[in-house]
C-alpha cells in the first residue's frame, strides 16, 4: 500500500480513506506528504457511505486540486463491510468523472459469509487503467508473518510502484515465492472450507459478545467483529481493554485506532475470531465473568 501511495501520489495532493480505515492508510498518507480526506461509513447503514456525501467531498476538493487517489478496502477491516456492486459502480463513476486512481486492499478476498461476494472494482467498465489491485497470501493461508502480498496494476502504474518497492524492501525472501506460487495453484474447495471455516468462527464469537452484553455489528467479510462497550462501562476503549487484559486475559484492539479522532472509536472494540474453536471456547469462559 505505501509504495502505491509513494509511487501514485505526490505531496500536497489529497487522498480519500473511508473511515473507520486500517489505522496504516492514514500515516501512509501523510508520509507520501500527502493529505487524508475523510468520508464516514455510517453504522446503522451496514457501514455503508453516502454517496451524495462522497460526490460532495470530492467536488468541494476539486476546486483545490481534487483527489489524487482513493482507498478502498472491501472486505472491510475493521468493519467486515463487503462493498456492493452498486457502491463500486458509484466510486468507479465518480473516479472516472472527477480523474482519480482507485487502490484497493483486497486482502480479504476469499473470507466472504451469509451469500455476499467480493467484487473486485478494477472488472468495471472505465477501471481497468486507473485501479491499483492490492491483496497477499496473509489471510487467505494463514501466514501473515511472511508478509507477502502482490499488486496488479497497468503497466505504467506498476513500473513506478515497483521501484518504490524496491527502494523500501526490496524484495521477499525467495523460498517464500516459491511456496506462494504453489499455494496460488490450490483447487477451488480450499476456499470455500476457509470461508466456511470462519463462518463458524464468526458466529461463535457473535454469540459470546452478544451474551456478556456487547452490542455487535454482524461482519460479511474478514475476521474481525466491532462491539460497541457502551452497556458494559463508561471507560473509554483503551482503559477497558486494559482491563479486559489484566484481568480477564482477553484482548482487543481500541475502536480509537480506526479513526482520524480518536473520541469517534471510543466506544467501541475489535475482536478477532482467526482462532481455533478451542480458544474461542476458553475466550467465552473467561468473557462470561464480564456479565
Amino acid at each position: 500500500m505505501i509504495a502505491s501511495i509513494l509511487a501514485l501520489v505526490n505531496p500536497g495532493e489529497r487522498v480519500l480513506i473511508f473511515e473507520p480505515f486500517y489505522e496504516n492508510y492514514g500515516p501512509d498518507t501523510v508520509i507520501a506528504g500527502a493529505e487524508p480526506v475523510i468520508v464516514p461509513l455510517a453504522p446503522d447503514r451496514d457501514w455503508s457511505f453516502d454517496p451524495a456525501q462522497l460526490r460532495e467531498v470530492i467536488e468541494k476538493t476539486a476546486e483545490e486540486g481534487g483527489i489524487r487517489a482513493l482507498i478502498l478496502n472491501s472486505p472491510n477491516n475493521p468493519t467486515g463491510k463487503v462493498f456492493s456492486l452498486e457502491e463500486l459502480g458509484q466510486i468507479a463513476q465518480l473516479a472516472q468523472e472527477f480523474d482519480f486512481y482507485v487502490i484497493t486492499d483486497e486482502i480479504y478476498e476469499h473470507i466472504v459469509y451469509d451469500g455476499h461476494r467480493h467484487h473486485p472494482i478494477a472488472l468495471l467498465p472505465g477501471m481497468r487503467d486507473r485501479t491499483v489491485t492490492i491483496s497477499a497470501l496473509s489471510k487467505t493461508f494463514s501466514v501473515t508473518g511472511w508478509r507477502l502480498g502482490y499488486i496488479i496494476a497497468p503497466h505504467d502504474l506498476t513500473n513506478a510502484i515497483r521501484k518504490m518497492h524496491d527502494f523500501l524492501t526490496v524484495g521477499a525472501a525467495a523460498p517464500l515465492q516459491e511456496a506462494a506460487a504453489v499455494a496460488l495453484r490450490v483447487d477451488a474447495s480450499y476456499y470455500e472450507h476457509l470461508a466456511e471455516e470462519y463462518e463458524r468462527r464468526r458466529k461463535r464469537l457473535l454469540t459470546t459478545l452478544q451474551r456478556v452484553g456487547f452490542r455487535t455489528w454482524t461482519p460479511y467479510g474478514a475476521y474481525y467483529i466491532l462491539a460497541d462497550i457502551s452497556d458494559l462501562t463508561d471507560e473509554t476503549d483503551v482503559q477497558f481493554i486494559r482491563r479486559l487484559i489484566a484481568d480477564y486475559g482477553v484482548a482487543a484492539v481500541p475502536g480509537s485506532s480506526f479513526y482520524r479522532k480518536a473520541a469517534a472509536g471510543s466506544r467501541i472494540v475489535r475482536f478477532a475470531f482467526c482462532k481455533t474453536l478451542e480458544l474461542l471456547d476458553e475466550v467465552d469462559e473467561r468473557l462470561a465473568k464480564l456479565s
